[in-house]
């Protein structure tokens, strides 16, 4: 993955920011629109330092390697998609809760990043649905356990575990996600309203 190494000489490039003065999110930025673009196995630590307008040796201080930028790149991207996400306020109700998780499964399969990596990275997706989960997928859980457990004080969602519950709910949202568009046949609505219906009879009391 990593093309060069570390270069911190004179013609490593034209002079730039220091490096404590450098935003990470001017390095997540540029990253995502890179790998949005060409995919995670196609972008070099050398095509983020010049993207980002740093040198390789700072962007090395900062991250190990690109599969350490990709990973925190899809923890943010999936955290910008819940802070938009219609999560209702106070009590949590069956409905809202379906509403959100179902939103954020659309969310996800029509993200840039996300399509790119299904169409030419799907083996940096694998090790996180069959060996380990992420810090992507242990934040989905949070969200939905949070979800769960408002839902269960509020009489809305059938008793049980919250975590075990989550968990459940996070396994239908991936395989909507990452293979019901495989067998929908081009209608996503339809297949939206299939995961509505699932959920709905899941977590009702």
């Amino acid at each position: 993955m990593v093309s060069q190494q570390i270069n911190d000489d004179e013609t490593d490039a034209p002079r730039r920011t220091a490096p404590n003065a450098i935003s990470e999110d001017v390095i997540l930025d540029a990253a995502t629109q890179l790998m949005s673009a060409i995919g995670i196995r196609r972008t070099t630590m050398a095509d983020v330092a010049r993207a980002a307008n740093v040198s390789r040796a700072t962007l090395y201080r900062r991250f190990p390697n690109v599969e350490a930028i990709a990973a925190t790149v899809t923890t943010r991207e999936f955290e910008k998609v819940v802070a938009r996400a219609p999560i209702a306020d106070g009590a949590v109700d069956r409905a809202s809760l379906v509403q959100t998780v179902v939103y954020l499964v659309r969310e996800a399969r029509a993200h840039p990043l996300l399509r790119r990596i299904i169409e030419l990275d799907p083996e940096f997706l694998m090790p996180y649905l069959l060996h380990r989960s992420g810090r992507t997928s242990r934040g989905q859980l949070a969200v939905i356990t949070g979800f769960i457990t408002a839902g269960q004080a509020a009489g809305e969602v059938r008793d049980g575990v919250p975590a075990r519950l989550a968990t459940t709910v996070l396994q239908m949202a991936w395989s909507f996600t990452l293979t019901g568009p495989v067998f929908a046949d081009g209608d996503l609505d339809a297949l939206d309203t299939e995961l509505s219906d699932l959920l709905e009879r899941y977590l009702r009391p």
